[in-house]
Order: structure tokens, then C-alpha cells, then sequence
């Protein structure tokens, strides 16, 4: 992004190097800046889409969502129906929200892998998008509620733009995104963001703004992120939440933080910090990164049963990648990766041809009745349905492409961050405008080694930052073989060097096994190692069925399409689950046992048989603990409830390749 000199809130200390090629901050960039722009500045700056290219077994998912749901959606939804379709004709009766939902992700999963054919189809709707603009700046369907223009499709559709002309450098696109601001701009406060999505989304629209600042420099758009704050819901209450659904929750959050860059008050930053917590605190005292929401949070439901849609993961995501730009801050990047590696693969199944609307910590059948009212919706929402629903059907493709986005960042010092890690190899200018492409190769979070390799026609000297997990100790850095730096848990390793082609940095992320606690839920216990949360693993019996039987109500095939080619999945326990974890009040692990398996040849980690990683405990059985009169998991046992005498051995596995699971555990000290 191009940024006028602006005041930055400075969040570290770093001092420039001098003999030393390394030190411990805590945040990648310490700038001093003329006061007075319109922004604060970005502490640091994602990379155009298409920069970032996934290798390892990022790309194996990424081909995955290619050749399963997202990348075929267009020949299966009604809601991609190029007939009678709002987005592509005046008056269309289909594709509100969907096509949006679904070109976000699969329009960035063309510029991950540089494919030809979904390229074209990226441009053809693109194409239509750009046609569709009014004289007045108003673009796309017209969705009117109560008689006022409801502007929540659109807020996605500038995202697929940003996307796009990063890509392509369309000189359509920024006179378009100029003329939409100006619109909304002219609409009476009365009129604007009056409808329940909109109300609570409005940051999306506002890092759409931001975005297109970055670009042009343009001040005259800058009033829009003020009448977005100033009509959308208020998040900055330290003790209440405007809404309670996990979507809405997952987007808003980031809202006051993006209020802040124009506003330069802390308060504002502060208060996205507080509804993370706040939520977190009431409703996320389970393992996976996120909080137990099946479709809104509520007094009462707590358990690791409760889950959070598929969509609530990939937006979480989206706005972890949003919140490290602005704050460089590591709790961002862990959280992101703690959903990516535990909580996201296993909402689909590993083909990725059908996901769960609903997927929990503790989640032990997945079939198609309705759940009510320990779900609170209506519906088939546990099976493994190419049809789960119009909202995350559509938008799932959403997620990795977000995880990768965030692989590396540029830093406004001339370096590049590392904040989230996996396998790619990111291109980007350095140290004034020096192009270097750096290959990260890894194996990670199933690995603790990390190798970069450094790409470049000449030497330049800037830094890079990588962030040292707080979970890992004795963390080691080697500069072309020798040893540099003391990395410190939790905070970034700064390099500045004279970087040449063929140099290369390895890290060294120890990994062991730790336990956590959640107090509210029964001081039940969850296992990790390293990134990874561990769950039982349980025997998955699998049932097709018919998926036009069997889908949400508001589901719809396309014509033509053939449900016999997109089966639905119901997945049933085939052994027992409903154990005590074997451990110590004082937790040690001792008598778990970590082993490392072989790399599964088809380069996907996330299944029951190709984990890499399983662990040996041993568990107690709990006879009362069942399935519910809901057809739940039932809520987990107190201390009291009895446990068996007889001692089984038990295998974990990561969290991630369990469709079935227990991930919080009661447990049993002796």
C-alpha cells in the first residue's frame, strides 16, 4: 500500500543493528513518523494476492479446494446460476450474497495457484460486476429492506475487486471503488446500515476504504470510515456485544481497530482487544481457537459440544490476517493458526467435496436429524453436506486462502515478517525497491523445523522478522549454518544483514507436549503439542446418503446437477469415546507418549490414517457420559461422576484430522 507519513502508535522498541545480525522485539517495526496524516500507518502490509504462492501440503489443500466444492460450486448452486442471476442481469432473482461468498475465496484460490481456466472464470464475472454500476455509483443487485438499499453484498464484492486488481492492475477498478464510496457517502444516515448484516459488518466496508487509500493517496474517501463507525453496531462496549452470532462476532470484532487508524485513539484499538476476550471468556473456554457459538451464543451453552459454523472459522481467519497488518501483535497470528491447524480441516471432509455446518471441540456424530434446541437452529446441520447452507457453502473457500495471504508480510522498515508459518515462497520488493522471492520449505505445525531460502539478483540489506511462538522453548536461529540471535518465546526475532542469493535461515521451534485447562467447563483438560490440539481418536463409520434429501432447507441445485456425484456424509462413533483422560492434578505428561509417523503419500495431513502425529495416553471410561436427549455429545461429566476401574490405552491425534472428536477431556488423577 502507498501510505502518506502518518502518526503510528509505536508498539516496540527495536533499535538499529550494529555489529549483532539479531535481536528480541516484541513487534517487527519501530517508526518515527511526521504527525498529522489522515491514517495511522499499517504495522504491517500484506503482499498483493497472488505474492504468496502455497507449496507442501498447503498447496495439496489448496488443489484440494480445486477440484472439490468451492472449485465446482459454479456448475452445482443454483445461487452461481448464470440464468436470471442478480449479479449478472437487472432484476435477477438469485446470487445476493452467494456469488460474492463464493468468489472471494475462489477468485483468491485462481491467484494462489495461477490457473488459467478459473481465471476466466473469475474475469467473466468480474467483468459483470464493473458492468454493473449505476450512474449514481450504486453497483449490483438492489436489495431493498424496508424500502432502503441494504449494502452488505456489496461490502464482500470490494473485496473480490481489492483481490483483483492486485492481481491484474484493472484500471477499472479504483475510478469504480471511488464512485461506490461516494454513493454511500450521499446516503442519509437514516437510510444507512439499517439492515441486521450490514449493521454488524460495516468494517468490512471500512477496510475497503482503507484499502483503496493505500492505492490512490485519495483523502476524500476517509469521511466514509467515520459514517461506517458512526452507523454500524457498537462494538466498543467493554461489557456487551451488539449481537451474539459466531459470523457476525468473527467480522465485527476487528471494527474499533480499523475505526483507530483514522481516529488515532487508543480506546478504539483497545476495545477489538476486548471482545475478543470478552467472548473468549463467556463462550470460549474450549480448545480450537474459537468459541462455542453453533449459530448464536447463550447463557447455558458452554460445553465443548456447542460449535461455531464453518464460515465463523474462515472469517475468523480473514480478520486475524487483518488485525497482525495493524498491530503486528503475536496473539493475532497464534490465534489464526491456532484455527487453521485445529479447528478448520476438520469441519470438511478431506476430499474437500462437503463441510458441516456446525463443528465442535467435542463432536461425536455427525448425522442429519435436528438438534434443537441444544443447536440453536433448525435443521440437518451436522452431516458433511456439499448443501450444509447458502452462507457457508459458499463462503468456506474463504479460509485458506486467508491463512496464506498471511504467510508473510512486508514491513514499512524495507523487510518482510513472518508471523503465520507453513510451506510457500513469497515474492516482494526490500530495502527500497529490491525484488527477492524467499521460499519457505516446512512441514509445519507437523514439524518443528523451518528452512528459508533467499532468491535475488543482488544484495540488499534490510531485516527480517519471525515470530517465536509462545508455546516453544530453546528455540534456535542459524544463519547459513551458524548459529544467531537468543529467540525469546512469544515476541519476533529481528535479522538485519546484507542478504545475498542462496542464503539461508533455519528455525527450530521445539515442540512438547503441554496441557491446558478450562475452568468453567468442568477444569477439563485439552492436550497440545506445539500448534497442534490433540483429540481422541475415535473409529468413524461413514453412511452416504442422498444430498438432496438431506441438505438445509434453503439449499438448491442447479439445474442439471447430479446430488448422485455430491453424496452427503453421515459419520457415526465405531468406538468408544467417552473417556477420562489419565492425568495428574499437576499435569504432567509423562505418561504420554509422542509418536512421529510417516508422511502420508498423498501429502495430506489431515485425515484419521495420515495424521503424522499420534500420542499415547491412557483413559477411564465414564458410563453416564452419553449422547444426549438432543442426539448431542452430552455436556462434559462433573468430577464426581464415576469412572471406570479399568485402565484403557487411548491415541491422540491432531485436532484437525479428527471428523469425529473429544479435544476437552475430563480427567481422572490416578
Amino acid at each position: 500500500m502507498r501510505w502518506a507519513a502518518g502518526a503510528a502508535m509505536v508498539l516496540c522498541t527495536a533499535t538499529a543493528m550494529d555489529a549483532k545480525d539479531a535481536e528480541s522485539v516484541k513487534r517487527p517495526v519501530a517508526l518515527t513518523v511526521e504527525q498529522g496524516a489522515p491514517l495511522q500507518r499499517l504495522m504491517l502490509e500484506k503482499l498483493p494476492a497472488g505474492a504468496i504462492e502455497p507449496e507442501g501440503w498447503l498447496l495439496r489443500q489448496c488443489e484440494l479446494q480445486r477440484d472439490g466444492l468451492n472449485g465446482h460450486l459454479g456448475e452445482i448452486s443454483a445461487w452461481l446460476d448464470k440464468n436470471n442471476n442478480a449479479w449478472l442481469v437487472e432484476g435477477g432473482d438469485r446470487g445476493w450474497e452467494e456469488v460474492p461468498y463464493w468468489l472471494r475465496g475462489y477468485s483468491h484460490l485462481a491467484y494462489l495457484l495461477h490457473d488459467e481456466e478459473m481465471l476466466k472464470e473469475v474475469k467473466f464475472w468480474i467483468d459483470a460486476v464493473l458492468g454493473s454500476q449505476k450512474e449514481d455509483g450504486y453497483f449490483g443487485p438492489l436489495n431493498l429492506r424496508n424500502g432502503k438499499p441494504e449494502v452488505w453484498a456489496q461490502m464482500i464484492m470490494l473485496w473480490c475487486l481489492q483481490n483483483w486488481y492486485e492481481y491484474t492492475a484493472d484500471e477499472r477498478v479504483l475510478p469504480f471503488m471511488k464512485k461506490y464510496f461516494e454513493w454511500e457517502m450521499a446516503q442519509d444516515d437514516a437510510d444507512f446500515l439499517e439492515d441486521y448484516w450490514e449493521n454488524c459488518r460495516g468494517g468490512d466496508n471500512m477496510w475497503s476504504v482503507v484499502w483503496y487509500y493505500g492505492k490512490t493517496g485519495d483523502a476524500s474517501v476517509l469521511p466514509l470510515i467515520e459514517k461506517l463507525h458512526r452507523n454500524n453496531a457498537d462494538c466498543t462496549n467493554p461489557a456487551a456485544l451488539p449481537n451474539w452470532h459466531n459470523v457476525n462476532i468473527a467480522q465485527y470484532f476487528r471494527e474499533p481497530a480499523e475505526m483507530y487508524l483514522l481516529a488515532g485513539d487508543s480506546t478504539l484499538l483497545q476495545a477489538s482487544y476486548n471482545v475478543h476476550d470478552l467472548v473468549r471468556r463467556s463462550f470460549g473456554q474450549v480448545p480450537g481457537g474459537m468459541f462455542g457459538a453453533d449459530e448464536n451464543a447463550r447463557i447455558g451453552y458452554i460445553d465443548p459440544r456447542q460449535g461455531t459454523e464453518t464460515c465463523g472459522f474462515a472469517e475468523q481467519m480473514l480478520s486475524d490476517g487483518v488485525m497482525i497488518g495493524i498491530t503486528a501483535d503475536p496473539l493475532w497470528a497464534e490465534n489464526m493458526e491456532d484455527v487453521a491447524f485445529n479447528s478448520f480441516p476438520a469441519a470438511m471432509m478431506p476430499d474437500l467435496r462437503s463441510l458441516r455446518y456446525i463443528t465442535s471441540p467435542n463432536h461425536t456424530v455427525s448425522d442429519s436429524k435436528n438438534h434443537h434446541p441444544g443447536i440453536d437452529n433448525r435443521g440437518p446441520f451436522l452431516n458433511m453436506n456439499p448443501f450444509s447452507s447458502r452462507c457457508c457453502q459458499h463462503n468456506h473457500g474463504l479460509g485458506w486462502p486467508s491463512f496464506i495471504q498471511s504467510l508473510a508480510y512486508s514491513t514499512p522498515d524495507g523487510g518482510v515478517a513472518y508471523a503465520v508459518y507453513g510451506p510457500n515462497k513469497a515474492t516482494l520488493d526490500v530495502a527500497g525497491g529490491k525484488r527477492v522471492t524467499i521460499t519457505e520449505d516446512t512441514r509445519y505445525p507437523f514439524s518443528d523445523t523451518l528452512r528459508f531460502t533467499i532468491a535475488a539478483k543482488e544484495k540488499a540489506k534490510y531485516p527480517i522478522y519471525f515470530r517465536i511462538p509462545s508455546w516453544t522453548t530453546g528455540a534456535t536461529a542459524m544463519v547459513n549454518g551458524k548459529l544467531t540471535g537468543a529467540p525469546v518465546a512469544g515476541e519476533y526475532l529481528r535479522i538485519e544483514r546484507t542478504w545475498k542469493n542462496g542464503d539461508r535461515v533455519e528455525l527450530v521451534f521445539p515442540m512438547r507436549l503441554t496441557v491446558r485447562r478450562w475452568p468453567t467447563n468442568q477444569n477439563s483438560a485439552s492436550v497440545n503439542y506445539g500448534p497442534l490440539t490433540l483429540s481422541l481418536r475415535i473409529a468413524e463409520q461413514y453412511r452416504k446418503v442422498n444430498s438432496a434429501e438431506a441438505a438445509i432447507g434453503d439449499s438448491r441445485w442447479q439445474e442439471g446437477a447430479d446430488p448422485e456425484k455430491w453424496p452427503t456424509w453421515e459419520i457415526y462413533a465405531g468406538s468408544p469415546w467417552n473417556y477420562a483422560l489419565i492425568l495428574p492434578d499437576d499435569n504432567d505428561v509423562s505418561r504420554l507418549t509422542v509418536r512421529h509417523k510417516p508422511w502420508p503419500a498423498d501429502n495430506q495431513p489431515f485425515t484419521r490414517e495420515g495424521a503424522p502425529i499420534e500420542v499415547t495416553a491412557l483413559g477411564r471410561l465414564i458410563p453416564s457420559w452419553g449422547i444426549d436427549g438432543t442426539g448431542l455429545t452430552g455436556v462434559l461429566p462433573p468430577a464426581s461422576a464415576p469412572r471406570s476401574d479399568y485402565v484403557s490405552p487411548i491415541t491422540l491425534i491432531p485436532m484437525g484430522a479428527a471428523r469425529l472428536r473429544i479435544s476437552s477431556f475430563p480427567t481422572s488423577n490416578k
